[in-house]
């Protein structure tokens, strides 16, 4: 089958947490998300409003998840829009990276720079957990900083998602978040499946890295961010 046309990518929360990754996943009836630790992602069957009163069961009240759908969100009573847009959903359909450097694998000893990193260039929430997704990547500055890193987020069968991408302002311009992203590549296409990632369609300079690099759009999705008021 054409990746292409793998429906489980419109709905790609929902898919990894009812799948690959529910092992990951808090339910309750037609409601999943991630630990908060994790990511404040979540998901539902379909964004009916008993579906959102089974997430009222894993969102304390002023907490907030973000949902990707494939249209706008109606958002009932006891919650609040806090943020929506459109997010391009990219699949990469280039050649495996020939790999010129090597960037370190980042552990959990690293947590607190990759903290203070992804909160300074804000990437995307980035959590005291999220480094259990799976692998991530770094780079450091001759004086020992962390300056770059990059790493892998939500898993949808056969596909990989490229996430976190972020260069510290001082260091950007340098081919970085290149070697990063093309190191993640690499060793998801090593593993048998296919990266992919999700990008706001107004960050013109990094959709312009991604495809140079192999990706292509495949779906916009809806991004919509709730709090829980109720």
């Amino acid at each position: 089958m054409d990746p292409r046309q793998d429906s489980a990518l419109d709905h790609p929360i929902w898919a990894a947490l009812t799948g690959e990754q529910s092992s990951m996943a808090l339910a309750y009836g037609d409601a999943r998300r991630y630990d908060d630790e994790l990511s404040p992602l979540a998901a539902l069957r379909e964004p009916t409003p008993k579906a959102f009163e089974d997430l009222t069961h894993l969102v304390p009240v002023e907490g907030f998840v973000g949902l990707f759908t494939l249209a706008d969100v109606t958002i009932p009573e006891g919650w609040e829009l806090a943020r929506d847009g459109w997010l391009d959903q990219m699949i990469f359909e280039g050649e495996r990276p020939s790999l010129t450097t090597s960037p370190f694998l980042l552990t959990e000893a690293d947590v607190p720079e990759m903290l203070t990193l992804t909160a300074a260039t804000e990437p995307g929430p980035f959590r005291n957990r999220t480094i259990d997704f799976g692998r991530y990547f770094g780079i450091r500055s001759e004086d020992g900083r962390l300056i770059s890193l990059t790493g892998e987020r939500i898993r949808v069968g056969e596909f990989t998602e490229v996430s976190a991408v972020c260069t510290d302002p001082e260091f950007r311009g340098q081919g970085h978040a290149a070697t990063l992203i093309s190191s993640a590549v690499a060793h998801i296409l090593d593993d048998g499946r296919i990266p992919m990632l999700h990008v706001l369609p107004e960050n013109q300079a990094a959709r312009g890295l991604y495809e140079k690099l192999g990706f292509r759009r495949r779906q916009t999705l809806r991004l919509t961010v709730v709090t829980r008021t109720a």
